[in-house]
């Protein structure tokens, strides 16, 4: 619903705009306009896989910084941007092609006619043909992404389906997607997870048990709130922070449209990277753990998602966009930011440091019973890895 919102905030924005005076009108924001268009199109057709809905950003917006990248004019790098990202997005998410014309016709509606705006449309356009032939059949659509995954037979430590649904696993084939700037699945794979007869995974594991029950007696009411905030699905529940930085951002637009581009790449890398990890090592979840060393009736707080323990996925996400966000605008925003939950309704909470949104999503996973915190933190820590190494080579992308 928060994202159908944003959706018909910036429909109402656009239509305030054609309103008003050239000169007032200038002021939109292309970045954040697009911003808000891609946003609300993936909150009204979301494709059933997140790495998808993620593809879907990094294509459009990779396009958009090729097409800015020698851009000097305002004319021209407005009619970029609103080009590229509409023609990828058209591409991509057909069913809303009607308003994403209508988005574009707004802002080239705005944009003074003449030699750079005609360049610009044509660059956007160009970079986006560009984009999506070279990333077609790159193994991110839902069905490739959900490969089916034998399961091995049952094992201590061996992840098997989970209840209440038993379902067969997801996201098995991410790890044979093609990534965007790693140079295989498996280029930062973390170690291995501890022994099963370790002090680490023994505590980590009776941490779950007691904070992670569905009837736990320690579990603060507000441990409860993080952990049903935080059970929402990790791509969705970044787009306002990053929203945020953006329009916090004293950067060119240009470097704007980089901001966006280079997030939605490093959380496809992560996605990938975290799969590889999750199917190499395959650890059984806490729920199969605590079932069957002698609690069988035992159940955690949330249901747990259909894919091994080991790193969280929501962790990595978090990890990544601590790292992207920081090194693109600081470790912490100007003013607090309020964040809401469709898990949670009526919850608010508010955040100002990127590494808090770290720290309540290592806790929330535990706190819900599906994740155990050593799978938290070195997801966390997975994700800040492929955030740096996407910082460092993504200009190659540019070409």
């Amino acid at each position: 619903m928060r994202h159908r919102l944003v959706g018909l905030a910036a429909a109402v924005l656009v239509g305030a705009v054609v309103a008003v005076p050239q000169a007032q009108a200038q002021r939109v924001d292309a970045v954040v306009e697009w911003y808000d268009v891609t946003a609300g199109v993936l909150a009204a057709a979301p494709a059933p896989t997140q790495v998808t809905n993620n593809r879907t950003w990094a294509i459009s917006w990779l396009a958009a910084a090729r097409a800015v990248r020698h851009g000097h004019d305002r004319a021209f790098t407005e009619a970029a941007v609103a080009s590229a990202v509409h023609d990828s997005l058209v591409r991509l998410v057909p069913s809303r092609a009607a308003e994403v014309d209508s988005a574009l016709a707004t802002t080239l509606a705005r944009i003074p006619s003449g030699a750079a705006k005609s360049r610009g449309v044509a660059a956007g356009s160009a970079q986006a043909r560009r984009t999506l032939a070279e990333r077609e059949g790159d193994g991110l659509d839902p069905a490739s992404v959900n490969a089916p995954f034998p399961v091995p037979p049952a094992a201590p430590g061996v992840w098997q389906p989970t209840p209440p649904a038993y379902a067969p696993a997801i996201q098995y084939g991410n790890r044979s997607a093609k990534p965007f700037t790693l140079r295989r699945a498996d280029q930062f794979r973390p170690s291995p997870p501890p022994a099963l007869d370790s002090s680490r995974y023994q505590r980590d594991l009776a941490e779950v048990r007691d904070y992670g029950s569905v009837d736990s007696t320690v579990r603060t009411e507000a441990q409860t709130r993080i952990a049903s905030f935080w059970y929402q699905g990790s791509q969705p529940a970044f787009v306002t922070p990053v929203r945020v930085a953006l329009t916090e951002s004293r950067a060119s637009l240009a470097d704007r449209v980089r901001l966006v581009a280079v997030y939605n790449v490093a959380a496809v890398d992560t996605q990938i990277a975290t799969s590889d990890a999750k199917y190499a090592y395959q650890l059984w979840r806490p729920v199969t753990a605590l079932r069957t060393g002698g609690l069988p009736s035992w159940t955690p707080l949330h249901v747990t998602p259909a894919h091994p323990d080991y790193p969280s996925g929501h962790a990595t996400y978090a990890g990544v966009s601590e790292q992207v966000l920081t090194s693109l605008t600081g470790p912490r925003t100007r003013q607090p930011f309020d964040l809401n939950s469709p898990t949670a309704p009526g919850v608010v909470i508010q955040y100002q440091t990127w590494r808090d949104l770290s720290r309540d999503n290592i806790n929330a996973r535990v706190w819900s019973g599906i994740h155990t915190r050593i799978a938290d933190e070195v997801g966390t820590d997975l994700g800040r890895t492929v955030g740096r190494h996407t910082l460092a080579t993504f200009d190659r992308l540019l070409g």
